[in-house]
């Protein structure tokens, strides 16, 4: 046995699959890489416009990914689906390159700063999202239980680097420059997902004809990411289990900007410790992708991957009701965010595997971007109200306790059904098998 073989056997990886999961791991890496450059800045902008205001810009950020969800409905209905993730790719690489000509004019304008907040809190959700549409789409669910988690491997590294380069040239080149590194890095991006679909081109897989399928629209209309979703129980399970997601990380989120405010007054304090918390959380989801999540799923199942995070969450809050510190939080905050990237984003992944290929593209993003955030937004005014009613961090934090468990039984709730249109897809595969013989 050779050193690649003991490499692909140590990874979980069959024969001919090495290349397509470097290259979707480098996808994946040339994008997080990008936005993570930008995020502690983001965060930073957050807390510079007051820790009471941040709801203003959930509530902002929400209501622009609505007004992008029919424009991207339409790319995905008229566009050919391998070419989806290049035509948002180049116009998210234009609106960088808009943002970093209005940084390099006016530096100092509030607006522009606010407004940049809001659109990099829908380009990284909608961007994110188009890249697993695509992985989605190319793997089958057999492929996806071994092979997502390694892929995401890629995003780990991304948002581990990402932050380093933007501490090391936000000196050199300011705002601006990284602004137009990430524009670039996007367009690189378009390249590899090219590469992907070749690689399937050459590689069809069973139930796909031919490679003319991705080569023609999705068609449809502009909203039907949201007609699909409501008539899919399969589909809104999966809504919810995002809107709870999204609900405990907001409110973790609004506690973190509250305990940062608190006890890191300086800003370039502020955006140090976002960029500490973001390098040990990208460390550790390293580590599990390459080495846990794929076998874990494997041996446990995808309700390992979807329920084992919420139950830890749903404990962190309790820890945080009974000390609410800004060290006990840091540390659910890690917890929460590696589980989220090292297990639960491979794991919801896995569920649209089995759905239509519209699905994939349409419900998956309008799930992906107007469901997470308008959960934010709701959640953010929510959790604004408990503090002005409670003026006690210890009721916001059972609260979001309450909500962890109910994330992890809609998790259970979904694994289960999973599974079940797994089943029902074999047996009748079996069935059309025996059919063929009997016609031969």
């Amino acid at each position: 046995m050779n050193w690649q073989s003991r490499i692909a056997r140590l990874f979980g990886v069959a024969e001919g699959e090495a290349k397509p999961v470097l290259t979707g791991a480098t996808l994946f890496f040339v994008m997080f890489a990008g936005y993570f450059m930008l995020r502690p800045v983001r965060e930073t902008m957050g807390v510079a416009g007051g820790v009471d205001n941040l709801q203003w810009l959930f509530t902002g950020t929400f209501l622009a990914t609505l007004a992008a969800m029919p424009l991207f409905g339409w790319i995905a209905s008229k566009v050919p689906r391998r070419r989806i993730l290049p035509w948002t790719f180049a116009f998210f690489a234009v609106n960088l390159a808009l943002f970093a000509i209005g940084f390099q004019s006016d530096p100092d304008n509030l607006w522009i700063a606010r407004t940049f907040y809001i659109w990099i809190s829908v380009f990284n959700l909608i961007a994110i999202s188009v890249i697993w549409s695509v992985c989605v789409d190319l793997f089958p669910n057999s492929q996806a239980r071994r092979l997502f988690a390694l892929m995401a491997a890629g995003a780990s590294l991304g948002g581990l680097v990402g932050p380093l380069l933007g501490i090391a040239l936000v000196g050199p080149i300011g705002h601006a420059g990284l602004l137009w590194l990430a524009a670039a890095l996007l367009l690189v991006g378009i390249g590899i997902a090219r590469n992907l679909q070749r690689w399937r081109d050459a590689q069809p897989v069973r139930d796909e004809l031919t490679a003319q399928a991705r080569a023609r629209p999705l068609g449809g209309h502009p909203f039907a990411g949201i007609t699909t979703v409501l008539k899919s129980p399969y589909l809104m399970g999966i809504s919810l289990f995002v809107l709870l997601l999204a609900s405990v990380s907001t409110f973790l989120y609004f506690e973190q900007a509250r305990l940062v405010e608190l006890n890191f007054p300086n800003r370039a304090d502020q955006t140090r410790v976002f960029g500490t918390i973001d390098a040990i959380v990208q460390s550790l989801t390293i580590l599990s992708q390459l080495f846990i999540t794929g076998r874990l799923v494997q041996r446990l199942g995808l309700a390992a991957l979807l329920v084992a995070v919420p139950v830890v969450t749903m404990l962190g809050f309790l820890w945080l009701a009974l000390a609410p510190t800004f060290a006990v939080l840091a540390v659910v905050m890690v917890v929460r965010r590696f589980g989220e990237y090292a297990f639960v984003r491979p794991g919801r992944e896995m569920l649209f595997t089995v759905v239509p290929t519209e699905a994939k593209y349409k419900a998956k993003n309008f799930i992906d971007s107007v469901v997470y955030r308008g959960a934010d937004a709701v959640s953010g005014w929510a959790k604004a109200l408990v503090d002005m009613l409670a003026q006690h961090p210890a009721l916001a934090a059972l609260i979001g306790a309450g909500i962890a468990l109910a994330w992890a039984l809609t998790g259970a709730g979904l694994a289960r059904a999973q599974n079940r249109i797994v089943e029902q897809e074999a047996m009748a595969e079996g069935f059309d098998v025996a059919g063929e013989g009997l016609r031969r």
